[in-house]
């Protein structure tokens, strides 16, 4: 019998936690007019003057939580389709989200006053987020009809499918630009380059049930995404049903980016680095990948929130330029990585 104390390990997850929560503190009180930490504890009880509470509960908070989500949402999302392609470079744009929702946003910024100039006030003020959800639920649809193949669906084939979509609504979307005015390309730009700015509790009371509850069964897919390294077929020995996971793990991918880039638009590179640097860290144990990319995607868009507040205050940098600029050298990095471990091979 062994007399030496049991080693008590620290959870992955939990440095990532208190980083999160210290990304969080930071974004709070950075910006163009900047908390100190007293007054920042005053405005959480509701003890500040009126501005300052103002700017905490309405302007901050709201910022804050969703930055959280959509990080959270699109590196969960990202650690999940590279488990369903077996690819440690693949990201939900490969089947054909991101481009639809493109499209039917443009869509609605060009003909808001057309299509939706009946609907009430505060839905109209929606109508952007609504029909950038929708383009990306229907890109979605097309895309998993194409691949399926009596009940089975084939993951080459979404690829493929993914690919030829997104070709076509960019095409789609380069004759509504050509068609706008320039208010109308002023916004379609800045839709295009990913903002959080604006946010506020209704944004997040939409976008977080949909990104949470998603996560969460995506997690509980992680087993199967495990099994889908040793291949579909020793997967299927295993005890999976297969193709119920794959569409799941596709229908829960297309409702958290659907909503998450509905209020934010394009943000990109997030579901790609983000779970690549925890696959350094942890492996590619899919238990562990889907909670920790959580986590870590979520402090990434904070911190890079915080910084696209602060780097040309009182000016905003849209967040998609920082994510773009940092992932754009990453993906390169990882892509010669791959190649110099083909030579080795």
């Amino acid at each position: 019998m062994s007399v030496l104390p049991k080693k008590h390990t620290i959870p992955a997850w939990l440095p990532l936690a208190l980083l999160l929560l210290i990304a969080a503190g930071i974004s709070v009180v950075v910006g163009a007019y900047e908390l100190n930490l007293a007054t920042l504890i005053d405005a959480l009880l509701g003890r500040a003057d009126r501005m300052e509470n103002f700017l905490v509960w309405q302007v901050r908070l709201p910022r804050v939580v969703l930055a959280i989500v959509v990080g959270g949402g699109l590196a969960t999302t990202g650690a999940a389709v590279q488990g369903l392609f077996r690819n440690p470079l693949a990201e939900p744009t490969f089947i054909g989200i991101t481009s639809g929702a493109m499209l039917f946003a443009v869509l609605a910024l060009v003909f808001s006053v057309t299509l939706f100039s009946w609907l009430p006030p505060a839905i109209l003020q929606l109508s952007v987020s609504i029909s950038a959800f929708a383009g990306a639920l229907l890109t979605t649809w097309m895309v998993y009809s194409i691949a399926n193949r009596r009940g089975r669906m084939e993951v080459t084939t979404m690829l493929l499918a993914g690919i030829a979509i997104t070709a076509l609504a960019g095409a789609f979307t380069g004759l509504l630009i050509y068609k706008s005015d320039e208010e109308q390309l002023r916004d379609i730009t800045f839709w295009t380059l990913g903002s959080l700015a604006g946010a506020n509790w209704l944004q997040v009371a939409v976008c977080a049930p949909v990104t949470l509850i998603g996560s969460y069964f995506l997690q509980r897919d992680a087993l199967a995404l495990n099994a889908f390294l040793l291949g579909e077929r020793e997967a299927i020995h295993l005890g999976f049903k297969v193709a119920k996971i794959k569409r799941r793990i596709v229908i829960w991918t297309a409702l958290i980016i659907g909503a998450c880039i509905s209020v934010t638009g394009l943000i990109g590179f997030v579901g790609l680095i983000i779970p690549h640097l925890i696959r350094l860290r942890v492996g590619t144990d899919y238990r562990k990948l889907i909670l920790l990319s959580l986590l870590l995607g979520a402090t990434f868009l904070l911190l890079a929130d915080s910084l696209a507040r602060t780097i040309v205050a009182p000016a905003e940098l849209p967040i998609g330029i920082l994510t773009a600029m940092v992932g754009a050298p990453f993906f390169i990095w990882l892509l010669l990585r791959q190649n110099r471990k083909s030579i080795g091979r």
